[in-house]
């Protein structure tokens, strides 16, 4: 599922790197813990969590996780931007929950890591 159509589906906003709307996402998982996302290896794949500081941006950096979709209407700050900016990473703000977000997304046909 490419970044362009998770956006649509969700209504939601991309706030960094739109450039990458057409990269193909292959997984996503769904957590606020970062030492979670850092023992469930996943490449091609979208982080869905509510934990908008810096640390999301680089777990997903040191993960390859292709983007970060903000749920709960958290708002990127102006560092996860940068720091996005730096490593080629998409930023999604949106306004369902994780909950909400993970279910129309896995009946879309985006499959979990495990």
């Amino acid at each position: 599922m490419k970044i362009s159509e998770i956006v649509k589906l969700l209504d939601a906003k991309v706030v960094c790197g739109e450039e990458f709307a057409d990269r193909e996402i292959e997984r996503a998982f769904a957590s606020d813990l970062m030492s979670d996302v850092l023992t469930t290896p996943f490449d091609n794949g979208i982080l869905i969590t509510g934990l908008a500081n810096p640390q999301s941006v680089r777990t997903a950096d040191m993960m390859d996780v292709s983007a970060i979709l903000l749920a709960r209407r958290k708002k990127a700050t102006e560092e996860m931007i940068s720091l996005a900016k730096e490593n080629d990473a998409v930023i999604i703000e949106c306004p369902l929950s994780v909950f909400h977000i993970s279910g129309i997304l896995y009946s879309h046909g985006l499959q979990p890591v495990y």
